[in-house]
């Protein structure tokens, strides 16, 4: 049918997966569980390389738009109890592991890991090394709100050897700051970018979102105006999924004063329009890179993947989840915590681990998975390679992009260099995630919701 094609008008008014795992989480099941995830730990070879995420579900505020796995707290106590828990966690992977694992980058986010306390940052980090050995040149990645910040803090972070910020900005502009609860001086952004960069932080990254409430087109603009002032390394620019069933905090919002599907779509055109101007590559479908930065050589040398904390270089196979509701990726599937904090503290207590629930990959969801992941990456399928990678295996797959290319609009695909496949051109780079969504086998069947295509 015409509305179900990725490339018709109509197919931006969809609601597809982010697609930074497949399958995506909601079709994980409680099939898989602590000793799936154990046995998985214990089958990682000698010198596995891998990365770590640690989710601190902590703030001292909730936002309203935000639809992580977060909890307010204007006391510290709920948080020293966690990190308690954390650590327990922490020394049964390692033990599971055994120093067969090479870390490649480490990544904290929540919440935010800015709430930590100095002597937290400092025993946390003192503990992840020792549990989990890095290579030279690892990347330390930790998410922070300025409004938690201190110059002592900073100091910590940076001496527990962090090599990149990830800062929250959202929007600038007063109106949309009140209508999503999220009230943060300018100044704050630019006194903390200028301190990191004083103190010689390699990398920093600002994070920003359109499609919010009472923003306009006009205050986007504004907002990436005075970004750029800031001259970050990296710009991640995500759209507001507005999905108060799921995160009942968006209740909050109003949905009268979102800006309409249209706006929406000159709101990305737009930022696209001035971050290019500004001498920054796109990184696939919403990130941004200066060009000598590491996130835009892999993307020229489609060394580019995507997971659960979005674009990255690192290419690591394995990813090693510590905290509640945390991801963990191995070669054979997924595995997730327990979401909320009581019950992966109880599970923690319990054997050491918190799995939840998990995936175990078939063979066609790695199919489906490569494909996806090219897609999003490099906007394009190379479709000689996944035959080649996975033999008669892969031919409905590739039958299903065979007749993708065929119903493709004039214009809107190209023929791939020197090989079959695909690549799409820039004025259909919207329809990305539309377009990997014609491979993902579960989306028909799926009751999830997912965030607006654009």
């Amino acid at each position: 049918m015409e509305s179900q094609s990725p490339f018709s008008r109509s197919a931006l008014e969809r609601a597809v997966p982010r697609y930074t795992s497949y399958p995506t989480a909601p079709n994980f099941t409680a099939e898989v569980g602590p000793d799936i995830y154990r046995r998985w730990l214990n089958e990682l070879a000698e010198g596995t390389r891998a990365s770590l995420y640690l989710h601190l579900p902590f703030c001292q505020s909730l936002c309203w738009f935000c639809a992580c796995r977060t909890q307010g707290t204007r006391q510290y106590a709920p948080v020293t109890r966690y990190l308690g828990y954390v650590e327990r966690e922490i020394e049964t992977v390692a033990a599971a592991l055994n120093g067969r694992l090479d870390m490649t980058q480490m990544h904290w986010g929540g919440g935010s890991p800015s709430i930590l306390r100095i002597e937290d940052i400092k025993r946390l980090s003192n503990l992840l090394r020792r549990a989990f050995p890095a290579l030279d040149g690892a990347d330390f990645d930790v998410e922070l709100d300025p409004r938690d910040m201190s110059s002592e803090k900073l100091d910590a972070f940076l001496e527990a050897g962090v090599t990149r910020f990830s800062i929250g900005v959202q929007d600038f502009a007063a109106p949309v700051q009140a209508a999503i609860g999220r009230l943060q001086d300018r100044r704050l952004t630019e006194d903390l970018v200028i301190e990191a960069r004083r103190r010689g932080i390699s990398s920093i990254n600002l994070d920003l979102v359109y499609g919010l409430p009472a923003q306009t087109t006009q205050s986007l603009a504004a907002t990436i105006g005075g970004v750029l002032e800031l001259e970050p390394d990296r710009v991640a620019l995500f759209g507001y999924a507005h999905v108060p069933a799921i995160s009942r905090r968006q209740a909050m919002i109003d949905p009268e004063v979102l800006p309409g599907l249209a706006e929406r779509r000159d709101m990305a055109a737009l930022a696209r329009k001035l971050m290019a101007s500004a001498g920054y590559v796109p990184i696939g479908i919403d990130h941004f890179a200066r060009p000598g930065d590491g996130l835009a050589a892999a993307a020229a040398g489609r060394r580019l993947r995507r997971n659960f904390q979005g674009y990255t270089a690192d290419e690591a196979d394995t990813l090693i989840g510590i905290g509640a509701s945390a991801i963990g990726h191995f070669p054979r599937g997924y595995v997730q915590n327990e979401a909320s904090t009581a019950a992966y503290q109880r599970a923690v207590v319990e054997g050491g681990l918190a799995t939840a629930r998990g995936r175990v990959l078939t063979l066609e969801d790695q199919i489906r998975a490569a494909v996806i992941s090219e897609i999003l990456c490099s906007f394009a399928l190379d479709l000689r390679a996944v035959a080649a990678r996975y033999g008669d295996l892969a031919a409905p797959v590739l039958r299903e992009a065979e007749a993708l290319m065929d119903c493709a609009p004039k214009g809107a695909l190209a023929s791939l260099e020197g090989t079959h496949g695909f690549r799409i051109r820039p004025l259909w780079h919207s329809h990305a995630r539309l377009i990997a969504a014609h491979f993902d086998a579960y989306l028909p069947s799926s009751t999830a919701r997912h965030s607006l295509a654009v």
